[in-house]
């Protein structure tokens, strides 16, 4: 399904090919393009969120089924983007949809407790070990009240946030998110950069921002700041900037040095929950902080967040020291939801069929980069997978930033002309598969690949 285009000799080769793969990208879709200048009028940017904004222009969608999504030009792909890491069981699931339709029957709402909320915080306890839970809306919402917990039991202001991780779009975490290479300041001692306009210099300044996989960094964070420090966030996988996994010894090291300073310990496991492993990185590496936040594939593709923690948090809600609300909370819809995906697909045998896929295409990738002699590896965790466009182990933010950002955004557009629907911002993103792809649907992410690879290596 690869499309055919012209490259300017003249040009710079990457340059060349990613003008010529944009221009066959729009020439697919029309109606996008149209549909596009229609919403200017009453959407802003033309979109529903920023970060669909994506370069040479928004892809407008139209269905999926199974593992499988279908744009609005009817142009069919294998979905691969899955939502941001939110549609692990694939599109139209039979048991997401029959649990889903029975429950809109019975009612979507009452802002009040229902049976499959036990059932769900339950299974929760049972793969993350953690004992009490409430639920949200967002992984915003679920890293909001992380950060209000911490705070609340410490009566203390400052936050320790790892450099480059995502913890969504609340204030006190839109910190130093994706810096720009001159904003970031000295390696050890990371500047801290708004993520957003409209932060507070005020909120900035409770943030204290430190290098991932560096134990003496939050060492020295603590060591700087004594008393004053309530806890610390990150993702125990990065997933903001490709995937960067913890080196050894590092997740099991954060706990004790900040509880040996009186501060808590919070995994904002929104993107690798579930994604890496039926307990996600909890299972993975056997490290249970004090808080954990999931989301995106907790619900089968319908919008529901949790938050666990240890009796000594999460007992600041039950006795009503932290008021964790929510109109939407553990609404019926959502809890049916959860609770089908994680009786019914993300289960010993979903498990073993995402292993088998993501074996295939890590060998595929790296037989591709092999064959074309190239300085490149593939990183992949459970369900989710990356190039690193790069020879470097790549062990922190700093690391990432030297990536050429090139590659990653014409590996987007190859993929997506060659009929894979990857997320938009290259580099950034992963690839993720679903319960329901078949090694068919592998075999034509690998092909695109390859094709990239030859072209590179042919440049090289």
């Amino acid at each position: 399904m690869a499309t055919s285009v012209a490259i300017d000799p003249d040009a710079d080769a990457v340059d060349a090919l990613i003008h010529a793969e944009s221009e066959a990208f729009v020439r697919r879709q029309p109606r996008s393009t149209a549909t596009i200048a229609e919403a200017r009028s009453v959407l802003a940017g033309g979109a529903t969120s920023n970060w669909q904004i994506a370069q040479p222009q928004a892809v407008w969608m139209s269905h999926g089924l199974g593992s499988h999504v279908w744009d609005i030009d009817g142009n069919e792909y294998v979905d691969m983007h899955g939502g941001y890491g939110a549609s692990i069981a694939g599109h139209g699931h039979p048991a997401i949809v029959e649990a889903v339709s029975a429950q809109v029957a019975r009612g979507t709402h009452f802002a009040q407790p229902t049976a499959d909320a036990i059932w769900v915080a339950e299974e929760l306890r049972r793969r993350y070990r953690l004992p009490l839970w409430r639920f949200a809306n967002s992984g915003t919402e679920a890293t909001m009240d992380a950060i209000h917990l911490m705070r609340a039991l410490t009566g203390r202001d400052l936050v320790i946030k790892v450099e480059g991780c995502y913890h969504g779009h609340h204030d006190s975490v839109q910190v130093s998110v994706l810096p720009e290479e001159d904003e970031v300041g000295p390696a050890d001692r990371p500047l801290r950069v708004p993520g957003n306009t409209g932060i507070p210099q005020a909120i900035q300044d409770l943030i204290v921002v430190v290098p991932f996989n560096d134990l003496d960094a939050v060492r020295r964070a603590l060591a700087e700041h004594p008393g004053q420090i309530a806890g610390m966030i990150l993702e125990p996988v990065m997933m903001n900037a490709g995937i960067i996994p913890p080196v050894d010894g590092y997740l099991e090291g954060l706990a004790p040095i900040l509880h040996a300073e009186g501060a808590y310990l919070t995994f904002d496991e929104v993107k690798t929950g579930f994604t890496t492993g039926p307990a996600g990185t909890i299972g993975r590496y056997g490290v249970v902080p004090d808080i954990v936040c999931l989301a995106k594939a907790l619900g089968g593709g319908i919008s529901v967040a949790a938050i666990g923690g240890v009796e000594e948090v999460m007992s600041a809600i039950a006795d009503g020291r932290y008021e964790q609300v929510g109109t939407f909370n553990a609404n019926p819809l959502a809890m049916a939801a959860a609770r089908a995906n994680l009786s019914s697909v993300l289960d010993d045998a979903g498990y073993a069929r995402l292993d088998a896929l993501a074996a295939r295409a890590r060998l595929g990738f790296e037989e591709a980069i092999a064959a074309n002699d190239l300085p490149w590896h593939v990183v992949s965790v459970g369900a989710k997978g990356c190039v690193a466009f790069t020879d470097k182990p790549v062990r922190d933010y700093r690391d990432f930033l030297g990536i050429d950002d090139r590659w990653g955004q014409l590996h987007w557009l190859m993929q997506h002309n060659g009929g894979v629907f990857l997320p938009p911002w290259g580099k950034v993103e992963q690839w993720l598969l679903s319960v329901q792809h078949t090694d068919e649907d592998v075999d034509r992410l690998v092909a695109n690949f390859a094709r990239l690879a030859s072209v590179a290596g042919a440049t090289a």
